[in-house]
């Protein structure tokens, strides 16, 4: 059959393609880039060294590097063969990159030993008195401008339209309730069925209304290296059996805060004006989510304990290094919101032109 393709279809076309590879931001990250061109000097070799040379584990070299090897299980990228996703020298590259991650987090996010996954849970759910928070979604509610927003979702859409995949690397890894009760979330977070309400796709359609660019990886080059850690933390922990209560952790983490910050950035949303497709992403979520940390709680990660109790740890430290690099993605956004910059890297300055990418009507 010929002729238009369906505005479903038309939605759909972020998913579509590989993108480009990003352009490197020091020595490691340009072996990485190198050896998937095929033209790397020195081989696998040479890259791992470069690991050991990167002096900041959640800095923009090591980050980009994590996430363009994560990419390979993704979408791929652009003249890189996907026979690539299990070369043996970019797995061990790779995974020299994620000890150096992984030590930095168990560093910086220190585990009570009494702290119980309940006592982390119940943390998480702490409003500031009088809804007086300081975080993003607060600064976006109260003086975001459009040009906020637009930025703030140009650099979380590498999260949001991967979101609920990573977590489905975990399905294999879990057992009974804990294994049924994701599966019913992870259904919702895919649109239960409907390609068009898939969660991914509601995000993409955020960006179209925002005028922004909905191609898959198209901010990667403006995303900061705090941006880029979170998206690795998911990829981290979803790919490693080792790590799976640390996935649990992570899932039970964005649910919980999820609600409650949706609903801050639907009323932004509001405020400036922005479309229906950018409000509905947000209401979305603050009733799904709502429902979905109940779920999450009780049977996803009460049904991993009640078979393995000592996992309790590991998905505290999900939780906590879930919230260690959220807050340091927060205090980036904010700290050059507050200098009147936009938190992309480089010139950041795109508008409604040729980026713009509307859904067709």
């Amino acid at each position: 059959m010929t002729g238009a393709p369906s505005p479903a279809l038309s939605r759909q076309q972020f998913r579509l393609r590989a993108p480009p590879l990003p352009e490197p931001r020091g020595p490691l990250s340009a072996a990485v880039t190198d050896l998937l061109r095929g033209s790397g000097n020195g081989g696998v070799p040479s890259a791992v060294q470069s690991v050991n040379g990167c002096e900041d584990p959640y800095g923009d070299d090591l980050q980009l590097a994590l996430y363009v090897l994560y990419e390979l299980h993704y979408q791929g990228f652009q003249d890189v063969p996907d026979s690539l996703e299990w070369d043996g020298g970019l797995l061990a590259c790779r995974g020299a990159i994620e000890d150096r991650f992984l030590d930095a987090l168990r560093r910086d996010v220190p585990i009570d030993a009494t702290e119980t996954v309940e006592q982390s849970l119940d943390e998480l759910q702490l409003e500031p008195v009088g809804d007086d928070g300081t975080g993003v979604s607060y600064f976006l509610r109260d003086e975001g401008t459009l040009d906020h927003l637009r930025a703030y979702a140009a650099v979380r859409s590498l999260y949001h339209l991967k979101e609920a995949d990573p977590h489905a690397w975990v399905l294999p890894r879990l057992h009974g309730r804990a294994k049924a009760a994701m599966v019913a979330v992870e259904f919702d977070e895919f649109g239960g069925g409907r390609a068009d309400e898939i969660h991914a796709q509601l995000f993409a359609d955020l960006m179209a209304d925002l005028r922004l660019d909905t191609t898959y990886g198209h901010y990667v080059d403006a995303a900061p290296a705090e941006a880029l850690a979170t998206v690795n933390l998911m990829s981290l922990f979803g790919l490693h059996r080792a790590l799976r209560a640390a996935l649990v952790g992570h899932f039970a983490a964005v649910e919980v805060t999820s609600s409650p910050g949706s609903r801050r950035l639907a009323e932004a949303m509001r405020r400036v004006g922005a479309g229906p497709a950018a409000v509905r992403f947000y209401t979305e979520h603050v009733t799904a989510d709502a429902v979905h940390e109940q779920v999450v709680r009780h049977d996803v990660v009460g049904g991993l304990l009640e078979g393995e109790p000592h996992l309790d740890a590991d998905v505290v430290f999900g939780i906590h290094a879930t919230t260690h690099l959220e807050n340091r993605l927060s205090d980036s956004l904010l700290g050059a919101w507050r200098e009147g910059a936009t938190g992309l890297r480089g010139n950041w300055t795109e508008g409604p032109a040729a980026g713009d990418s509307r859904p067709s009507s």
